[in-house]
């Protein structure tokens, strides 16, 4: 055996996975070989067996499938693939049955496939450590939970108890699995995890899983149940309004928990592995494992930050422009840590934007997530100011102000000399190439683009733009930061509207083009929905304002005719452009206040850089 090391000494049989050259123990086609001969060798075994032990050679218990063989698999592979998954479970159900007590000894994550195979053992035991992550996330790669772990949960917890942990991916701690009864016993160390584990077969000399026992009664009830059969009939709507018939796994899983809980335990993994069949072959779950483990571990990674050794830690960020997007980056920073100076024309807006951290941390507060001294640590971080001056120090400067290149040239050239040494200067544009803005710089090789999104607090993603002339210590910097405070950085190319905003724009503006059409609104936005974008074109209109829209188009304009050139607005930019000045001339309509062109009264009141 390659991938699991098999020992027997006084009665344990253990069961140590130590995958060869890789950092974490996974479900690899050597691993399924493995496990398939170690169980025939606890059989040969089994009268001098008296317990069994799972444990990893790890840092972490088990890290699941093996995704890059997933990713090679082909539509025609699915009846093969249903066979290998019901062999895995066939392993599991043999040291289920054996009459031997079986304990997991968790060290580290145990995440899908690895949760499923503690969840193959009677007893777990797991290091008291909140950073430990347990659970089944397959869902959000496009999968369902399919080597018992499905049907374990719905049975340990009930068909409702289990849905937050199954079709939402809820993940847990130790502790938390603890109170919910996935985890029998909590250890201080990883040194204390066999000698709790031989305590517990000590003191369970035969074993069997509750579900086997002929007293089991599924918590909450079956289907069958009126209450349980209510919350059915309603459970398919409204897990469609979530996914809109585009994401198959939830709908999958939910059917397998469904379909599992009215029949038999091994008829029930049978239902799960053939839902777990039809997905891992389809190009949905490809392109989600795809996205959102491999290109998303490449970007934490690092990947496409460029190859600098210091890695820079905030310590004190200036913003300039207090409207929601420098309220929201302020919040963002300050509850990681980061000391913030947020200017604005006024020390009324400044504190008004400071407030915004008030709001989005008081509900916290309020409900036992955040305690009144954190909330107040918070807030003190944040540091509101009408003077250019307080910015003296900072080791990074964002402007976050209109889409207009005056503007931002002469908030450039005040902020960046008060800049503390060695420090560089960002402009959250979500448009105005970078390069151009970078002419105000006395140091363009220290000046790079970061560019949010609102709501900051809310939207993870953030775009790093280099200047023709910004060099790799600053964009490095610049993406370090934008992990630091938890976001998610993306390396673009300068230009117009960046990666981000041209997809945005092209968006809503074709939104906008059908309205102007003819087209009805509701048919505009459920056409934008059902395309998969999590809001319709028109939505996004009203978030962002429309004179935002028009800022953006009139400085586009300004820049192409600079060049020499001319530019010709899309019809939906045009039709946006009428709107808002129909408003500036006459104000809203009576039968247009709950229609799409409202926002324009925002529009006029909307602050620095909203994006």
């Amino acid at each position: 055996m390659k991938t699991i090391r098999y020992e027997l000494a006084d009665g344990i049989a253990t069961l140590t996975f130590d995958e060869p050259g890789s950092p974490v123990n996974t479900m690899c086609l050597q691993w399924q070989q493995d496990l398939t001969e170690a169980v025939q060798q606890v059989l040969r075994d089994q009268d001098a067996i008296r317990g069994i032990v799972l444990a990893s050679a790890k840092s972490t218990f088990f890290a699941g499938a093996d995704l890059k063989g997933t990713m090679r698999l082909k539509a025609e592979d699915a009846p093969q693939v249903f066979r290998e998954i019901e062999q895995v479970k066939k392993n599991f159900r043999t040291l289920e049955t054996l009459g031997k007590p079986v304990v997991a000894c968790i060290n580290g994550a145990a995440l899908g496939g690895g949760w499923e195979v503690a969840l193959a053992a009677h007893h777990r035991v797991a290091v008291d450590n909140p950073k430990i992550q347990l659970g089944l996330p397959e869902i959000t790669l496009g999968l369902i939970p399919g080597a018992t772990g499905l049907t374990k949960m719905t049975r340990l917890l009930g068909l409702v108890g289990a849905q937050p942990y199954v079709l939402e991916s809820k993940l847990f701690n130790p502790r938390e699995a603890m109170d919910l009864g996935l985890v029998h016993d909590l250890v201080p160390a990883a040194d204390a995890l066999r000698p709790a584990a031989l305590a517990r077969i000590a003191a369970n000399p035969q074993a069997q899983q509750p579900r086997d026992d002929k007293a089991y009664r599924m918590p909450g009830g079956t289907p069958a149940n009126p209450k349980i059969a209510g919350m059915l009939a309603v459970a398919p709507a409204a897990l469609k309004l979530k996914t809109r018939g585009l994401y198959p796994a939830p709908e999958a899983a939910l059917a397998a928990m469904v379909e599992g809980a009215q029949v038999d335990y091994d008829t029930a993994t049978r239902i799960e592995t053939r839902y777990l069949a039809r997905l891992i072959v389809s190009p949905v779950a490809k392109n989600m494992i795809n996205t959102f483990f491999f290109n998303m571990n490449a970007i934490k990674g690092g990947q496409s930050r460029p190859k600098v050794e210091a890695r820079y830690k905030p310590q004190k960020v200036g913003i300039v422009g207090a409207g929601m997007m420098g309220a929201g980056i302020a919040y963002a920073q300050a509850s990681r840590g980061i000391a913030t100076v947020l200017k604005d024309v006024s020390q009324d807006k400044a504190e008004a934007a400071k407030a915004y951290a008030v709001k989005l941390t008081q509900p916290r507060v309020e409900k036992g997530r955040m305690s009144p001294h954190d909330q107040q640590a918070l807030l003190a971080r944040i540091v509101p100011t009408e003077a250019m001056q307080d910015l003296q120090g900072c080791e990074l400067v964002i402007e976050a102000v209109f889409e207009n290149r005056e503007l931002k040239a002469r908030v450039t050239k005040e902020a960046e000399a008060l800049l503390a040494p060695g420090g560089f200067f960002a402009s959250n544009t979500s448009t105005l190439p970078i390069t151009g803005l970078a002419k105000a710089s006395a140091r363009p090789e220290k000046f790079v683009g970061i560019h949010f999104f609102s709501p900051v607090d809310k939207m993870k993603l953030v775009e790093i733009i280099r200047g023709q002339q910004t060099d790799d210590e600053t964009v490095a910097r610049a993406y370090d930061y934008v992990q630091a405070i938890g976001k998610i950085p993306i390396v673009v190319n300068d230009a117009r509207g960046f990666f981000t905003s041209r997809v945005f724009g092209t968006f809503v503006m074709e939104g906008a083009a059908m309205v102007g059409e003819g087209i009805p609104a509701a048919v505009v936005e459920q056409a934008g929905l059902q395309a998969g974008m999590p809001v319709g074109p028109l939505a996004v209109l009203d978030e962002t304002a429309l004179s935002l829209s028009v800022h953006v188009l009139d400085q586009t304009r300004a820049d192409i005719r600079a060049e020499g050139g001319t530019y010709i607005a899309t019809p939906g930019e045009l039709l946006v452009e009428r709107m808002v000045k129909e408003f500036d001339r006459n104000g809203p309509r009576p039968a247009a206040r709950a229609s799409t062109t409202t926002p324009g009264k925002r529009a006029r009141r909307s602050s620095c850089g909203r994006n």
